[in-house]
């Protein structure tokens, strides 16, 4: 796929299920880049979501690539599965592997892109030893698990660090810089201004009152300059 200036990926946590077909419809139509995914086990983070079967399901629905974000323990157990189901990007936890490129290698063995996204706690430079091999890195600006909270902007060095590793790189080794968690119209200026290049947005787009309208404003706002 090729780069974009920005990317917006609305996240299925907080779209209707019961019309989960017609939301990713909606935003496709106002030019959504990627459908994100969230994928939680209960254990390494408190709240269980969805498996590989809705994965499979909305690749049925929609051609946009699917962001597959595993926030679960042992991820290797289940790459497998979320790549046959239709993943176009896999994004592992760096807390929740304990050898990471081995299973960054999995990922891309399968055919996938490969991210490695770190929890507001834990510092950015724990993905250094893994650019060379990644496509995306997902810096949490909230604690991962629920939808709706709050942004957490001291998160935005985390940012502006990926972007001055990004620098040093060529630009085919350079990777997606992706900010997940509080994104909206008072948030999403400050991602991009610090050097994010993929926005995920939930509660944002699918509660407002017209979603399709609201991720347009998003990615407006997103892309207009600080001063």
């Amino acid at each position: 796929m090729k780069k974009r200036s920005l990317v917006m990926a609305p996240s299925i946590l907080s779209a209707d299920f019961a019309r989960l077909g017609e939301e990713i419809h909606r935003v496709e139509k106002v030019g959504a880049d990627w459908i994100h995914v969230d994928v939680m086990d209960g254990h390494f983070v408190p709240n269980l979501t969805v498996g590989p079967v809705v994965v499979h399901w909305i690749k049925k629905c929609t051609s946009l690539p699917q962001d597959v974000h595993l926030m679960i323990e042992h991820p290797e157990k289940y790459i497998p599965q979320f790549a046959q189901a239709g993943a176009w990007n896999i994004t592992v936890h760096v807390e929740a592997c304990r050898r990471p490129r081995e299973v960054l290698r999995l990922i891309k063995k399968y055919g996938c892109r490969a991210g490695l996204s770190v929890r507001p706690r834990t510092p950015i430079e724990k993905v250094a030893p893994y650019l060379n091999e990644l496509d995306l890195v997902l810096v949490m600006t909230v604690e991962p698990g629920f939808g709706g909270q709050s942004f957490m902007p001291d998160m935005l060095e985390k940012v502006r660090w990926l972007r001055r590793q990004n620098a040093q790189l060529k630009p085919s080794k350079q990777v997606w810089i992706e900010v997940d968690g509080g994104i909206n119209n008072d948030t999403a200026p400050l991602a991009t201004h610090a050097g994010a290049n993929a926005l995920v947005a939930g509660n944002a787009i699918f509660a407002a009152p017209h979603s399709a309208l609201a991720l347009k404003n998003l990615r407006h706002r997103a892309q207009t300059p600080i001063l």
